[in-house]
């Protein structure tokens, strides 16, 4: 379970995330831990070149699993009764453990993308150690108005996992509902490549970008009165539609810019098919104001 402020690294310089082991405790340090969380173990021996390239290999992509997978290394030569129990006919020679039987495992040489896709496979057979329960948690502190309680879980979920989508959105979105422009613009600029392109980041980009908009735009009875006496003043129009999302009302503004689409899909590159795009990015993709935005404009993109 997610323990709020715990420093997996630190688990691994204190020898409890990789460490060697023997027969004596080949039960205790495998068996009954694979109980809590995967463990990976590597049979290896000094002699071995192959073993040599491999263990720090693998130590390296259990250490990027934050926690959520361990790892022992048995040397054989010095081991043989476990050696020979498990079968372990050349080296080196990985078996990972999952609620104290094998799960996975591959003998000889691997390529690094493939010792990454095996520590993330056997991390994935322990779930994400309660990281799923305490978004769903900050999740709800943020609707109940709770934002600094929210911001603080879900940083300590992204110390649990940096690349954790679900938490850096919710975080970001803190940082929107604390009026901390700058904070979210900075946090999104640092995002790691494997959130970037998430749904959960696009979301907030498009939620920062909206309420940027929000400061700049018009009050909405004026511009309405100026599209009404002139409704083909495209930036009018434009204007208005912003200026109504600031005020709360979405719909509205997606019924806007899907008539400036109808009226000129063109007009200044393509303007209104972008900020809908943004709109519907901020908002949940079941959102009925998605559905039946996007159902309308793909009517006229393809009519």
């Amino acid at each position: 379970m997610l323990e709020l402020g715990g420093n997996p690294t630190t688990q691994a310089q204190d020898g409890d995330l990789i460490k060697d082991i023997g027969e004596a405790t080949f039960m205790q340090d495998v068996i009954e831990a694979s109980a809590e969380v995967p463990v990976i173990v590597d049979f290896w021996a000094p002699w071995c070149g192959p073993c040599k390239a491999l263990g720090p290999a693998l130590e390296d992509a259990v250490r990027k699993a934050g926690g959520r997978v361990k790892m022992v290394k048995v040397n054989v030569d010095e081991n043989q009764g476990i050696a020979a129990q498990l079968r372990i006919q050349s080296i080196p020679t990985v078996y990972a453990f999952h609620q104290g039987r094998p799960a996975d495992g591959f003998q000889g040489a691997v390529s690094p993308a493939e010792i990454t896709d095996f520590v993330n496979r056997v991390a994935d057979l322990g779930g994400d150690g309660g990281l799923s329960e305490a978004v769903e948690a900050a999740e709800a502190m943020l609707a109940e108005g709770a934002v600094e309680d929210a911001a603080q879980t879900f940083a300590a979920i992204l110390g649990e996992d940096p690349t954790n989508a679900a938490a850096f959105g919710g975080l970001v979105r803190a940082h929107l509902a604390l009026e901390q422009l700058e904070e979210a613009e900075a946090l999104l600029a640092s995002a790691p490549a494997e959130i970037q392109g998430s749904k959960e980041y696009e979301a907030a980009v498009a939620q920062l970008e909206l309420l940027k908009q929000a400061q700049d735009a018009g009050p909405v009875a004026e511009l309405r009165a100026a599209v009404d006496a002139e409704p083909d003043n495209h930036q009018a129009r434009f204007d208005l539609a912003q200026a109504l999302h600031a005020a709360g009302d979405v719909e509205a503004a997606v019924d806007e810019l899907l008539d400036l689409f109808r009226r000129d899909r063109e007009w200044n590159n393509g303007a209104a098919k972008d900020q809908l795009f943004t709109i519907f990015d901020a908002l949940k993709p079941q959102d009925p104001v998605v559905l039946r935005g996007r159902r309308k404009l793909s009517s006229m993109i393809f009519a």
